[in-house]
């Protein structure tokens, strides 16, 4: 295998829960139903916020070419708190000290992250998990933006989703330099596929909290 090939096959294995995280409720999810720009902006921050602060540690926690993977992550996801943040604030019907309240700890995958362990198994969460899941999430931001007749927002919102693809081409390069082994590649798309199930878990649990269905209607 190799890492465009483990890109692919997390893909496949897990079509159907990406195609629901890109679906139109997932902002249903994300906000409680709050369909506004104010609370579609706070998850974008979260997110955010969750990517700065678990990148962090594991820069800290790393060595060689995986802690400055980690670190350079940790500081594009700052640099996208700021943006996303000062977009909000800049809201008029927002209150700008709302800001301060978002840390990471609401988003979506801040647990999930948390559990993640081994150099491979991190690289593989932060750099191909996490960024299709994004991919697919950011769509509707983008769609939700344009809706608003928002352009600035969802060019925003664009730049952030083509940030992510690139985070996805990082991943592919730093596996194809980590992965000596069948069994390196193996942990690595195990820990990329819970990725995106603990995504689909918690955007399926939100909705069947609200009374809504997560699958779609055919």
């Amino acid at each position: 295998m190799n890492g465009q090939a483990l890109v692919d096959a997390v893909r496949e294995a897990k079509a159907t829960e990406l195609d629901r995280l890109g679906s139109d409720k997932y902002l249903i999810a994300a906000t409680g139903a709050d369909l506004e720009g104010a609370p579609v902006l706070r998850s974008v921050a979260e997110s955010a916020a969750s990517g700065r602060d678990t990148f962090s540690r594991w820069a800290d926690e790393a060595t060689g070419d995986a802690a400055s993977a980690f670190e350079t992550a940790a500081e594009a996801e700052c640099d996208r708190f700021d943006r996303v943040v000062d977009s909000l604030a800049a809201l008029p019907d927002d209150d700008a000290d709302a800001a301060a309240t978002i840390d990471g700890t609401d988003a979506p995958l801040e647990d999930a992250l948390a559990e993640v362990d081994g150099t491979v198994e991190r690289l593989a969460a932060a750099f191909v998990g996490r960024p299709l899941v994004a991919d697919r999430t950011l769509l509707q931001v983008v769609s939700f933006f344009v809706n608003e007749a928002d352009e600035q927002r969802a060019d925003l919102a664009r730049d952030l989703r083509s940030e992510t693809q690139a985070r996805l081409d990082e991943g592919v390069d730093l596996l194809d330099a980590v992965c000596e082994t069948d069994a390196d590649w193996e942990r690595a798309q195990r820990a990329a596929e819970d990725v995106v199930a603990a995504a689909y878990e918690a955007y399926a649990t939100a909705l069947e909290a609200m009374g809504v269905d997560p699958k779609p209607v055919c």
